[in-house]
């Protein structure tokens, strides 16, 4: 079954200045994925005639599908349809029906219509008019040069709405179209080299329709495997037997599936043991209370942070002992141990976590310099550290912070 290509392409000044991000390739791309068509290249251009015209001859040599999204709007910088006019050879020319779906849409808001607004529904005259229930601006399909073409609005909410109810059904009617299965395994606190070379013989193994994708982020990795083939469940059977061949060689780094996320699967973790949780955050500053936080249900866990960002509310909140800090330092195994050791007694907690370190971008010494970071679990049973050396980006030491605290706590509630 021949593989189905398309190519996704905003346009818009706002898009590559910067002023606004780009969330309709991503979607787009996903919901194509689900009904088998392979994304090949997205691409994002200005508001003049020549890139688009551009980008749309090159996309026409490459792909069996392009979806084009913005430039619909009443005012004049909204030049997608006379472009499209100008490559396909044709003319704009009222559409009836997209006229009396923009008459009614204003007479149902009981709003005067302008000579603008009646022009949104003159389209080319190659196109077929695709209704926007939501909006003015009309989708519309073209055929030309054995590709197709999807004009769409660039609002996401309407663009959404027409890719799911119209133009969804009509891909699908239109091509024949192979089945796509992605299975995702999360994984942390092994980085993406050391996990490729773990894995390296199964996946030299794997099979030529079945394809591996690491996917790095905050000291996180991502597998993604990708199935193509005729029947769909026969794909889900054969990704999930190589998933039982790859699990023993990386079981203590696998945290999830598919859409878990890290804070999801320690909330679902202190649920099942009926454990809370509290944590104590120097460097972090609150943002791993704030990840925590951001998992619906989490207040069934989750009782509380000390934010402490200074020695005295260490000593006077957490019980951090002064000689600790005199003799080793905020950034010290020992204050971290007692932070946790604080959060969870002063709480009341089964669980308490804490981080202390030098985010950056100054503050690091000869001994201890940015990015030198310490970490904490405790529990009843025991207290578990670990040193972390990062880099000289703030951001960056945050966030790989709270990865690791995360997993230290997640590998601390398996045991």
């Amino acid at each position: 079954m021949k593989t189905i290509t398309a190519e996704v392409i905003t346009i818009g000044d706002e898009i590559l200045f910067g002023q606004i991000t780009d969330t309709n390739t991503q979607w787009i791309s996903a919901e194509l994925t689900k009904i088998g068509i392979r994304t090949v290249r997205k691409s994002s251009v200005g508001d003049t005639r020549e890139a688009i015209l551009e980008i749309l001859q090159e996309s026409t040599e490459r792909v069996d599908v392009v979806i084009l999204t913005g430039g619909l709007g009443p005012t004049k910088d909204d030049i997608t349809k006379q472009t499209l006019c100008q490559f396909f050879g044709t003319e704009l020319a009222l559409n009836e029906d997209a006229l009396a779906f923009v008459t009614d849409f204003f007479a149902r808001r009981g709003r005067a219509m302008t000579d603008l607004n009646r022009m949104q529904a003159a389209l080319p005259t190659n196109a077929t008019y695709v209704p926007n229930d939501w909006g003015t601006a009309p989708g519309m399909w073209f055929e030309e040069n054995n590709t197709v073409y999807v004009s769409l609005p660039g609002v996401p909410f309407e663009m959404k709405n027409l890719m799911e109810h119209r133009v969804i059904p009509l891909l699908k009617k239109h091509f024949e179209t192979p089945e796509i299965y992605h299975r995702i395994i999360r994984t942390a606190g092994i980085g993406e080299s050391f996990l490729a070379e773990t894995i390296a013989d199964w996946e030299d193994a794997l099979p030529p329709h079945i394809r591996l994708a690491y996917l790095p982020s905050f000291g996180q990795v991502k597998l993604r495997l990708t199935a193509t083939g005729a029947d769909r469940t026969a794909l889900q059977a054969e990704v999930a037997e190589q998933e039982r061949r790859v699990l023993p060689l990386i079981e203590p780094y696998v945290y999830g599936f598919d859409d878990d996320e890290l804070e999801t699967v320690i909330g679902r973790l202190l649920v099942e043991k009926g454990w809370s949780l509290a944590t104590a955050e120097s460097c972090t500053g609150g943002y791993v209370a704030s990840r925590i936080t951001s998992i619906p249900g989490s207040s069934a866990y989750y009782w509380g942070s000390v934010v402490s960002y200074s020695n005295e509310v260490k000593i006077r909140q957490l019980g951090v002992r002064p000689e600790t800090l005199a003799a080793h330092g905020a950034v010290s195994e020992q204050t971290v141990r007692e932070m946790a050791e604080g959060v969870r007694q002063v709480l009341g907690t089964e669980v308490g976590i804490s981080t202390s370190g030098i985010a950056g971008p100054d503050g690091g010494t000869p001994d201890k310099p940015v990015g030198t970071i310490w970490i904490a679990v405790s529990t009843a049973q025991k207290t578990v550290t670990r040193l972390l050396r990062l880099g000289q980006f703030r951001e960056w030491n945050i966030q790989h912070t709270n990865v690791q605290v995360l997993n230290l706590l997640r590998q601390t509630l398996m045991e």
